[in-house]
């Protein structure tokens, strides 16, 4: 069964967290520390956006009154710490001039922060497909949940996490590629379900002949309705090394260029672009 707390977004686990270390530690005043308040960088994933200016002077006069009688909770960072719950306290107390702050310093290795870690990372906007499609496997292997399950947590279509978890079926050499960004998610979710030959030679004709998604989609419908298609493609159309060479330099001064059996066709915009690449390839050896 998935553990309830994981539907309920980061704002329920934060707050889950704090409470479990406030009631372990209430009784144990010897738990809590004084750290600089100028070593804690803010959450990331602080839910809170908006924190009312008139509410935080209150609280900073009742801290510089009474002290600070909840300590907030941080986890390590590097040479410093990251808030995880506290945010209005820490707020408060730096409006009140407070150099340290009490605190409690949370065990990262807790189960509400391996789940907190495990949300956080498939929110992170620089994931690229193959490092997401791992991280929702390791949510669905991590709390025996499914799919749906999975969609219904993180708010994303089912449709779109099947079809990244279906990426890291792909070869190692593939999936590669889709990490430096060589091939595209587009260009993968087409090739997925081939068999290593086929997939290896429909990668390798996605870079050599600069194939669109669209074009991918043909080759790769081509192919299933006559298998024979795509070796009769490669022993026809394999083009010479040097060609390859020559196609990279002229598509990397913007010109569309494609590979034709032996041959290679150069699409000008104009003659002035033309005369302008008759031009430079004097300068090329």
């Amino acid at each position: 069964m998935a553990k309830q707390a994981l539907g309920r977004g980061l704002g329920a686990i934060f707050e889950d967290v704090e409470e479990a270390y406030r009631q372990e530690f209430q009784h144990d005043s010897s738990r809590v520390q004084e750290i600089d308040v100028d070593k804690i960088i803010p959450n990331p994933y602080q839910p809170r956006l908006v924190f009312k200016e008139d509410a935080l002077k209150d609280l900073a006069a009742s801290i510089k009154k009474h002290g600070l009688l909840q300590p907030i909770l941080v986890i390590k960072k590097d040479d410093g710490f990251m808030l995880l719950a506290g945010e209005r306290r820490l707020r408060a107390s730096q409006i009140a001039g407070f150099a340290t702050i009490k605190a409690i310093i949370a065990d990262y290795e807790s189960e509400k922060l391996r789940e907190l870690a495990l949300i956080e990372n498939i929110q992170r906007e620089d994931l690229n497909p193959i490092e997401l499609g791992r991280a929702y496997q390791e949510l669905i292997d991590e709390y025996n949940i499914t799919q749906d399950g999975l969609s219904e947590i993180i708010h994303k279509s089912r449709a779109q996490i099947t079809n990244t978890i279906r990426l890291l079926s792909l070869s190692e050499k593939t999936k590669q590629l889709i990490i430096e960004n060589k091939i595209s998610q587009g260009h993968a979710k087409v090739i997925v379900g081939l068999d290593a030959i086929d997939e290896e030679t429909i990668v390798n004709t996605i870079l050599g002949q600069r194939l669109s998604v669209r074009e991918t989609e043909n080759l790769v419908k081509q192919l299933k309705v006559n298998p024979s298609s795509l070796k009769k493609r490669k022993t026809e159309a394999k083009p010479h090394p040097s060609l390859q060479i020559m196609q990279e330099k002229i598509a990397g001064i913007g010109l569309k260029v494609k590979i034709a059996k032996e041959s290679l066709t150069i699409n000008f915009k104009n003659s002035r672009e033309m005369e302008s690449f008759l031009e430079r390839i004097k300068e090329w050896k």
